[in-house]
């Protein structure tokens, strides 16, 4: 069965990387752009779709401003990446936001930012991964009602892919997230062509009206429009997720690794807001019209259009209308929008086990985190990050709507309170820098963090204001559910190490006065011979054999079979009335620890292994009890005494060879 077991994952993860060759897996910016960047691209498929719908609420004329909202997105967005490729040059190790906050506002803002990447991490892979199988379903009759079996499916394989490792995963990642950007490229291009020369057609939801909801039938006026607005610029700035995910994945890039990050970040920057403007243009000069509820918001000739109506994604709608004469390029878009809102999660499959092992290593996660496995990809953090998007995506049915409300507020959060480190990190160097061009460039980096603190702290009060009742209070819940879980372990490990801590290193080196063997025995069995001569072997000051009095019959032949054998250890029956194993023995090793509490008492165990793990469930498991009793008990040593049982065609015939009803 190992074997088996084996084989199996070296089929999935392939063969074990020697840890020499780490430095053969990092990755060059041609690679790190997709591997990084998917998320931040991806949010261009539907970031758009979010600023429409929201301005649908107030009817189909308030949609014109998208193009306006998008730009202040791009502000904010060109501001974050200024602001992080100073983060990238003083912040090298990968920590990102973490290490930022935690070295300049301390320990506390440190674990804030932590709690927000890593819920908006799981965010990330849950949203995009969900907006993909939304996608397969409007593409595939067949997959549609399926959304969240296909979302699982799709994580797993991620999963996967990333526990081969980030290098083999990026390479698979690169061709289509290559293939996105010239898709989209493309379509901007035609489409801006065609709009110049007149020749772009109207969307396919072009000729319909929205109806607007209640309160805003005179579109968006008075304070009810201004908050709607500020709700679609909320919501348009998902396109920011993703940006701090190369600050914290700079340990995967090759040397030099932060200008190779700091230039893939400005690479970034450059084409997703290229993109996202293009989109949002293109949307509006083909009239595309996308709201909550198709069925019962859009009308045609008045009455709603209904059930049978199929409202398809913006840029599937953009892609239909650029690309009406060559159905193959509209049937590319789709295909690659798809396929790269699955890799989008990817982002969070590289940043998050980066940021777990960094909070494992400073004690707040548990330490399985910090260790790479033996594909070098922290493979603990992978399948961690896999299990919690899967949960949200079952528990919100694989529904973008509704999970799209919990997006962005950890992220902006992240931001924030970065921005606010970059400022005192500058500040303090300040202090100590007297060379004239240095102090030039630390004051020039630090306007550029202070902007970006003025932006995202703005923007993540109105995402605050607006997304809260939304969902938003969700997320804020289980950040404060993580930090105080993450503070729970580092209490844990410091109460840990100050208790192993040797404050006296010459006691800690003397031995016991005296050590007290306990042998267990159910049987007389060459299990038990073989514990009662390694206890003799290792020569303890008392050595004494017990046995529980379960049934009578069987205690008496035992203490016969015990005489008759000359078995050079005194045997002890304890009394057990209600036939428990476990109280009597734990109750006895108790009293003897009571009567010599300076002393040492070792309890051998012995026990038989089995040749198959089916097996295992034919026996009782009476020695696992005991010890897991025993191991709470001070000054208590256990050594347990293993016999195969195919050693039994290797040895004499012993007393009661047949007999292994028992564990000990």
């Amino acid at each position: 069965m190992p074997d088996m077991t084996e084989a199996l994952k070296r089929a999935l993860v392939g063969r074990p990387i020697r840890s020499e060759r780490l430095g053969a897996t990092l990755l060059p910016k041609r690679i790190a752009l997709p591997v990084f960047a998917s998320d931040a691209l991806s949010s261009v498929a539907y970031a758009p779709d979010e600023v429409l719908l929201t301005l649908a609420i107030a009817g189909v004329a308030a949609t014109v401003i998208s193009p306006w909202i998008g730009l202040a997105v791009v502000v904010v967005l060109l501001t974050v990446v200024a602001s992080y490729r100073q983060t990238v040059h003083a912040y090298p190790s990968g920590g990102g936001d973490y290490e930022v906050a935690r070295e300049n506002l301390g320990h506390r803002a440190g674990l804030t930012v932590a709690s927000a990447l890593l819920v908006d991490y799981v965010l990330t892979v849950a949203v995009s991964i969900s907006s993909a199988a939304q996608y397969v379903g409007a593409a595939i009759p067949a997959a549609d009602g399926h959304e969240t079996v296909i979302a699982v499916g799709v994580v797993a394989v991620l999963a996967l892919l990333n526990l081969r490792g980030v290098r083999e995963a990026g390479r698979g990642f690169a061709v289509p997230v290559y293939l996105y950007m010239a898709a989209i490229g493309l379509m901007a291009l035609m489409g801006f062509v065609q709009y110049l020369t007149g020749s772009l057609r109207p969307a396919e939801s072009a000729g319909l009206d929205v109806l607007p909801q209640a309160g805003f039938e005179q579109g968006l006026v008075g304070l009810a429009g201004a908050f709607l607005v500020l709700r679609a610029f909320s919501s348009g700035s998902a396109a920011l997720t993703g940006i701090e995910a190369i600050s914290n994945g700079i340990p995967h890039f090759r040397r030099p690794k932060s200008r190779n990050a700091a230039t893939t970040l400005l690479m970034l920057g450059l084409i997703s807001t290229s993109m996202l403007m293009a989109v949002l243009l293109l949307a509006r000069a083909t009239g595309v019209r996308f709201v909550q509820d198709p069925a019962a918001d859009l009308l045609r000739d008045g009455a709603p259009v209904g059930d049978t109506y199929v409202q398809h994604p913006v840029i599937g709608q953009i892609a239909g209308a650029v690309f009406a004469d060559v159905p193959i390029l509209f049937g590319v878009v789709t295909l690659v929008t798809g396929v790269i809102l699955a890799l989008a999660a990817n982002t969070a499959f590289n940043g998050f086990p980066v940021l777990g092992s960094i909070l494992a290593r400073d004690g707040f996660m548990p330490r399985q985190l910090h260790t790479r496995g033996d594909r070098l990809a922290f493979s603990n953090g992978i399948v961690l990050l896999a299990v919690a998007a899967i949960v949200l995506i079952v528990a919100f049915d694989a529904e973008v709507t509704r999970l799209i409300q919990l997006y962005i507020v950890g992220v902006f959060i992240s931001f924030t309170v970065s921005q606010l480190g970059m400022v005192r990190h500058w500040t303090r160097h300040l202090r100590v820098e007297t060379a004239p061009a240095a102090r030039t460039r630390m004051r020039r980096s630090r306007v550029v963090n202070s902007f970006g603190l003025v932006m995202t702290g703005a923007v993540l009060v109105v995402v605050l204001v607006t997304k809260f009742t939304h969902g938003a209070w969700i997320t804020l819940l289980l950040m404060a559910i993580l930090f105080l879980t993450m503070t729970a372990i580092h209490r844990h490990y410091s109460d840990v190490a100050r208790d192993l801590t040797v404050p006296d290193l010459a006691a800690a080196r003397a031995l016991p006065s005296r050590v007290h063997g306990i042998v267990l025995v159910s049987k007389l069995h060459q299990p038990t011979m073989r514990a009662v001569a390694y206890a003799r072997a290792t020569r303890p000051s008392t050595l004494e054999a017990i046995t529980v009095n379960v049934d009578a019959e069987e205690t008496a032949r035992l203490r016969a079979a015990w005489e008759a054998a000359d078995v050079p250890v005194p045997l002890t029956v304890l009394d057990s009335p209600f036939r428990e194993v476990t109280r009597p023995v734990v109750e006895h090793i108790r009293a003897v620890r009571r009567d010599s509490p300076r002393d040492l008492v070792v309890v051998f165990v012995p026990e038989y292994v089995v040749s198959h793990w089916w097996e295992q469930l034919l026996h009782n498991q009476s020695a696992l009890r005991l010890k897991g009793r025993l191991l709470f008990i001070p000054g208590v040593v256990m050594a347990s005494v293993p016999f195969q049982l195919h050693e039994v065609d290797h040895l004499a015939a012993g007393p009661g060879r047949t007999e292994d009803e028992g564990d000990m």
